[in-house]
């Protein structure tokens, strides 16, 4: 069940991925949490989003923090895989 669970995770954060609401995410190292930089029309419709996440009915936790980006550099598609 728990690889199931997984698969579906991915697949939560692909479409999210796909449709531009998430722009860069990824896992922290060593652990079994991440980051997901995400943008949608309110924080309603993001608080939506999430809970269709496999694992928000089993407690999944997220910290939801705005911000407005300043600064973007030209680079930031090379971080991929870092």
């Amino acid at each position: 069940q728990a690889e199931q669970m997984l698969a579906q995770h991915r697949q939560w954060f692909g479409k999210y991925f796909e449709r531009g609401h998430f722009l860069l995410l990824g896992p922290y190292s060593g652990k079994a949490a991440g980051v997901i930089v995400a943008q949608a029309e309110s924080r309603d419709a993001l608080q939506a989003i999430l809970a269709e996440d496999v694992y928000y009915p089993d407690g999944a936790e997220y910290e939801v923090r705005e911000f407005t980006a300043n600064k973007i550099h030209p680079q930031i598609g090379d971080l991929s895989g870092r």
